[in-house]
């Protein structure tokens, strides 16, 4: 025999996510965390409108010279209070999913037995990203098949065929997975549950606040060109009267956007476990 047919097959992507689901099995509280968080943003996000109906059934006097309110209820049915903790759920597991094998050393393990790094990086990004874009899915659509459903005895339900709404539902959803790899990126740099956590938080909420407002175009464009503000673009009812202000991207913009996140995110990545030592 020769040294080809004595070596041992590369190891296939199948393989690889087999060994990545069982780290993530191992470890209930990740998923379990996902789970959790996906339960309660659609509850949140129920709430919210069933909280609104009895306002829907006995609205203010409408103010002189004011147009009539109408509700909107992509607005109120995919909020932003359960977009956002999918966002750091599915963020905070990417980071935990990189960071934590440095920590626990059992990434030198893993490079021993699979020194394919990248194969390793893409089995990770397949099974977050695709565990992560699940839960994203299943809190979009559920959350706006249920409100809606509450909605519709007021004769202000939707469905996915209205204009905007599939566009909403899917942009709401996509988020997270971009998320889960934002954060595997900076898990992948900073190596450190606190740096990580802070960093992913700094990044999808405070970053957007220094970058708002009208009055500088270049730092508006800054700011609707970060994760949080483009879901929020794509998750605007076309039929009301809600806008970003100036300078606001368009939808191609946003989806483009949120697509480059992600490629970057995957390539930081890639580059800072294959060129660091583990």
């Amino acid at each position: 025999m020769n040294r080809r047919e004595l070596a041992e097959p590369a190891p296939r992507l199948l393989d690889l996510l087999a060994a990545e689901w069982i780290k993530l099995r191992s470890l209930r509280s990740t998923y379990w965390v996902l789970a959790l968080a996906s339960l309660v943003a659609i509850a949140v996000n129920v709430n919210a409108v069933h909280t609104d109906l009895t306002y829907i059934d006995h609205p203010r006097p409408r103010m002189p010279g004011q147009p009539p309110y109408r509700y909107d209820p992509l607005f109120h049915g995919l909020g932003g209070i359960a977009g956002d903790l999918m966002m750091i759920a599915a963020g905070s597991l990417g980071a935990i999913t990189v960071f934590g094998e440095y920590t626990t050393g059992l990434i030198r393990t893993t490079f021993a037995a699979v020194p394919d790094r990248r194969g390793v990086i893409a089995a990770k990004v397949v099974l977050i990203g695709g565990i992560t874009a699940l839960a994203g899915l299943v809190v979009s659509t559920g959350s706006f098949l249920t409100v809606n459903a509450m909605l519709a005895s007021r004769h202000l339900g939707l469905s996915l065929a209205d204009d905007g709404c599939l566009r909403a539902v899917l942009g709401y959803a996509a988020i997270v997975p971009v998320c889960a790899l934002i954060g595997m990126a900076l898990g992948a740099l900073l190596r450190h549950a606190t740096a990580s956590i802070v960093s992913l938080v700094m990044l999808l909420f405070v970053l957007p606040m220094m970058f708002g407002g009208d009055r500088y175009r270049w730092l508006k464009e800054i700011g609707t060109h970060l994760p949080s503000a483009t879901v929020q673009r794509l998750t605007i009812n076309p039929n009301s009267s809600a806008t970003m202000g100036k300078y606001a991207p368009s939808v191609l913009d946003s989806w483009i956007t949120m697509g480059v996140w992600a490629v970057v995110a995957v390539a930081v990545t890639a580059v800072a476990v294959r060129r660091r030592d583990a």
